[in-house]
Formats: C-alpha cells, sequence, structure tokens
C-alpha cells in the first residue's frame, strides 16, 4: 500500500478517535477539562484538542492528493477511500456540532441531503459509463467545511472579540456552495435521470 493510501487509512481511523475524545463523559468520570478566557470569549480545552487532531486529519487530505498526484500514486483504492475518509471526516464532526448545539441544524441536513444526491447521480453515471469528475464547487465546499468546522472549535475567536458572526454566515455560505456544486453534478446526470420518465 502506497503512502497515500495509508494517509487516507489514517484520516478514517481518526474519525472514531475524534467522536470518543469529544464525546466522552468526562464529568461522569470525575475529570474536568479547563476552560481558557480570551477576553468575553470561552474556549474549552476539549475543543482545543477535537480541533487539534481535525487538523492533523484535514491536513491528511491535502497530503494524501498532493502525494499522489506529484509521485504518479493515484490508485482505485485512493479514488474511492478518500472522498469517503473527506465525508465521514467532516460530517461526523458537522453532525455533532449540530447536536451540542454549536450550529444549527438546517445548513447541515441540507450538506447531508446534498452528498446523498450527488452520489446517487455519481452512481447513476457509473450504470451509464460515465465518469462524473468532482468540480470545483465541491472541492470548494470540502474546504469551507473544514475551515468552518476550525472557526466553531475555536468559537468564532479572533472575530467574537469583536462579535462578527463570522462562524455563522460561514456554516450557511458553505451550504449555499454545497447546494450550487451538487446542482452542478446533477445537470450533468440529468439526461439519465429522466431518460425513462
Amino acid at each position: 500500500m502506497n503512502l497515500p493510501n495509508k494517509l487516507t487509512i489514517i484520516r478514517i481511523i481518526l474519525v472514531p478517535v475524534v467522536m470518543l475524545i469529544w464525546l466522552f463523559p468526562y464529568q461522569s468520570a470525575g475529570i474536568t477539562l479547563p476552560v481558557f478566557q480570551i477576553g468575553h470569549v470561552s474556549l474549552p480545552l476539549l475543543n482545543l484538542i477535537v480541533l487539534a487532531i481535525f487538523a492533523i486529519a484535514s491536513f491528511t487530505d491535502y497530503l494524501d492528493g498532493h502525494l499522489a498526484r506529484k509521485n504518479n500514486l493515484i490508485t482505485t483504492f485512493g479514488k474511492f477511500a478518500d472522498p469517503i475518509a473527506d465525508k465521514l471526516l467532516t460530517t461526523s464532526v458537522l453532525v455533532t456540532l449540530a447536536v451540542k448545539g454549536m450550529i444549527p441544524f438546517l445548513p447541515v441536513v441540507i450538506m447531508l441531503a446534498r452528498d446523498i444526491i450527488v452520489d446517487g447521480c455519481r452512481m447513476l453515471a457509473a450504470q451509464n459509463g460515465v465518469v462524473v469528475a468532482a468540480g470545483m464547487l465541491g472541492k470548494l465546499k470540502t474546504v469551507l467545511q473544514m475551515f468552518t468546522i476550525i472557526l466553531v472549535l475555536l468559537n468564532n475567536l479572533p472575530f467574537e472579540l469583536y462579535y462578527l458572526p463570522i462562524s455563522d454566515l460561514l456554516i450557511w455560505f458553505t451550504a449555499f456552495v454545497s447546494v450550487a456544486g451538487g446542482y452542478s453534478y446533477f445537470m450533468q446526470v440529468k439526461e439519465f435521470i429522466f431518460e425513462s420518465m
């Protein structure tokens, strides 16, 4: 197995690690984690731990793609596993943020619905011998999701110090880009969807 594929697998493994660390019942176990105060903004240590692991996992996304292209190590496994690893990482964290009340549910539901529709479009295209490549909007969506997660985990710092709701705006903008990218995928395969109506 080549290095890019190993990095993809590491990213997949880090998903349950992030979830276990984040959702562990620290209070029930008698563990008190500190909360830092930056101006009027509270920043729990737990957020920073999750952020560090998430940042490492996100960096492997860039690194495995860069190494695969640079060293001509693109494999079928990589094409299959890389987008799955991305979605597992971002979706699991976004859902957890919504469950914890740190972001609204609606944009997360919109992004989940978009991903389901795009996966359906890709399967339909594949059945018809058409490969639907990832577009720029799809890649931008993933980058925006990662930046949004980082900013939310930082409790919107440094913008929160100036009462600027950047993380709130970013989650909705990410949902918009997600829908726009999904529409682009849909338009590429609509002839197959409607051919037998």
